[in-house]
Parts: structure tokens; C-alpha cells; sequence
């Protein structure tokens, strides 16, 4: 089984939630309030997954290791 790529899959996902927290200052700036709240959610589960993928990359190795 090939290595699974955490590493560009973590931060592509964490790129992902700062592209989305970007969207929602720019957003609020030109006042699509309605929207803000949603896109700035999808921004925090982005960061969220990312940080799932590094503590499931940690737990791999480990268990590798052992």
C-alpha cells in the first residue's frame, strides 16, 4: 500500500480555510452579512479537518513505529 500524502493533504485543506476566512473580511466588507456567518463555519471546519488529518498522521506513525 502506497504512503497516503498527509502532509499536502493537511495543508491543502488548511489552505483551503484561510482562502474561505479571506472570503468572509471580504464579504463583510462589501456587506453580504447573511453570508458571513456560513462561509466563516465552512472556514473553521476547514481548520478543523486539517488538524484531524496531522493528529490521524501522528497516530500512523506511531503505530508504525511500534
Amino acid at each position: 500500500m502506497a504512503k497516503v500524502p498527509f502532509a499536502s493533504l493537511a495543508t491543502a485543506i488548511a489552505a483551503l480555510g484561510t482562502a474561505l476566512a479571506f472570503l468572509t473580511l471580504q464579504l463583510r466588507a462589501d456587506g453580504y452579512e447573511p453570508y458571513v456567518e456560513s462561509v466563516a463555519t465552512a472556514s473553521v471546519v476547514m481548520y478543523v479537518t486539517a488538524a484531524l488529518v496531522v493528529v490521524t498522521w501522528v497516530r500512523a506513525r506511531q503505530e508504525h513505529v511500534n
